[in-house]
């Protein structure tokens, strides 16, 4: 019976923090039952069930009396705790979540739907969090502490983690998780999004038949990732293609693939393995293409000459809003690479090895859509002539704060077409004639 002072709230808090102690008692007397020679034996779902009844026989021996779904809900999180990654194997569940943003202990939010909400999931404390963060490093062999605050790891499906701590992050641990999950995105599930239109599909697919070298552009979350797997997918399984990428999130479907991942310095400043040090390496390795998963150092230098001397067909994405500003970030990508170059040859090399530029962006409300498929046509004097193929125009924004507009063809037929014959790609005279060719 509830005080008059207690109000239903307090009550709640109450017996949340009953549960929650309840919970870490158990957890913690299955750790000191656990017959670590036993376990070691068993296997996925056999020790699952082994601890599940472990769990079950102490939630009888509790004197709180528990009702059946508090019951449940200790077994599962105690599960959770025990195999899983805590608080997150709730949020993880959810397929709709594409994103988990968290900002301490007490603040987690997610997208889901392109709408970003707070949930109602939490960890009992930092030391709690840290220890989640702890479990997903150390699984890919990273380390996160004082010395080395900042990380990038990966989750078994291929989701990308960044993770950041104090001192660095004021108010606590924070962690960003970019769902890939188990199941990525396919080509037909993009065109029903109407992320992009069958023609060009089509151009796309030729691009990347005639080994076309292509740089997929794009802000954080417009699906750059997404759509260099989707692209891929298009590579004959015959090729060698070697992947270069800091989290390896890359999903590729073909069978001679060979997987590269930079890691960072040890505790004591050394055995740092960069991007730059993998293109080099990647070029002894007979690659077919080369695919970088993103480009933001001097290992930009490196790539442009692998598509400039005979490695055609590569791939790579970079951070840029449209086709003009993705050559001025390759540019300066360059740069940072530390040769002092003139920026007139260093336009060149960009022209002579780059042929498409596919934009991606993420509109207001949260449609992703390609925004530009556009030709590097080559230079004309000290500039680097881009002409638009394909294009997104936004016409507005709908009663529910979500833009729409239409796919246009510019009606330029592109300069490599004739690459496009040679590989025994024929499109359609149609494909290229000006006109709106779809709503989204």
């Amino acid at each position: 019976m509830r005080t008059p002072t207690q109000t239903p709230r307090s009550a709640d808090n109450n017996r949340q923090a009953q549960f929650e102690e309840i919970k870490s008692r158990i957890h913690g007397k299955l750790v000191d039952k656990l017959d670590l020679s036993r376990v070691g034996d068993m296997k996925g779902e056999t020790l699952k069930r082994e601890i599940k009844m472990v769990v079950e026989h102490l939630c009888d021996s509790e004197e709180t009396l528990l009702n059946r779904q508090e019951r449940d809900r200790i077994v599962e999180e105690v599960l959770d705790e025990t195999f899983g990654l805590g608080p997150l194997e709730l949020l993880l569940k959810d397929p709709k979540i594409s994103d988990i943003l968290i900002n301490g202990p007490k603040n987690i939010y997610v997208e889901k739907g392109g709408q970003m909400e707070k949930t109602e999931v939490e960890f009992r404390d930092n030391k709690h969090l840290m220890q989640i963060i702890d479990r997903i490093v150390s699984k890919v062999g990273r380390r996160v502490d004082e010395t080395c605050p900042m990380v990038d790891a990966r989750l078994d499906d291929g989701s990308r983690v960044n993770a950041i701590i104090p001192p660095l992050a004021l108010d606590g641990a924070c962690m960003s998780i970019r769902r890939f999950g188990s199941n990525p995105l396919k080509l037909e599930d993009l065109l029903n999004y109407r992320a992009f239109t069958p023609e060009m599909v089509m151009l796309l697919e030729g691009c990347i038949k005639a080994r076309l070298n292509m740089i997929i552009a794009g802000g954080t979350g417009s699906g750059k990732t997404t759509l260099l797997n989707t692209l891929s997918s298009f590579i004959s399984h015959s090729d060698r293609i070697v992947t270069i990428e800091d989290a390896a999130e890359l999903q590729l479907q073909q069978d001679h693939v060979v997987r590269l991942e930079t890691r960072p310095a040890n505790i004591e400043g050394n055995g740092r393995v960069s991007a730059t040090d993998l293109v080099s390496n990647a070029l002894r390795m007979r690659p077919e293409r080369i695919i970088i998963g993103e480009c933001r150092g001097g290992e930009t230098l490196d790539m442009l000459q692998a598509m400039n001397t005979g490695h055609d067909g590569s791939l790579t994405t970079v951070h840029a809003n449209t086709p003009r500003d993705a050559i001025s970030r390759l540019e300066t990508l360059v740069m940072m690479a530390g040769f002092d170059m003139p920026g007139k040859a260093i336009r060149q090399q960009i022209s002579g090895a780059v042929d498409v530029l596919i934009q991606a962006n993420r509109l207001q409300g949260g449609p992703r859509r390609v925004t530009a498929i556009t030709e590097v046509v080559g230079m004309e004097q000290d500039t680097i002539v881009l002409q638009d193929i394909y294009r997104y125009k936004q016409e507005g924004v709908d009663e529910h704060g979500k833009a729409f507009g239409h796919f246009e063809c510019t009606g330029v037929r592109p300069s490599f077409m004739h690459k496009l014959e040679s590989a025994g790609v024929r499109l359609p005279a149609s494909a290229f004639r000006e006109r709106i060719i779809m709503q989204a």
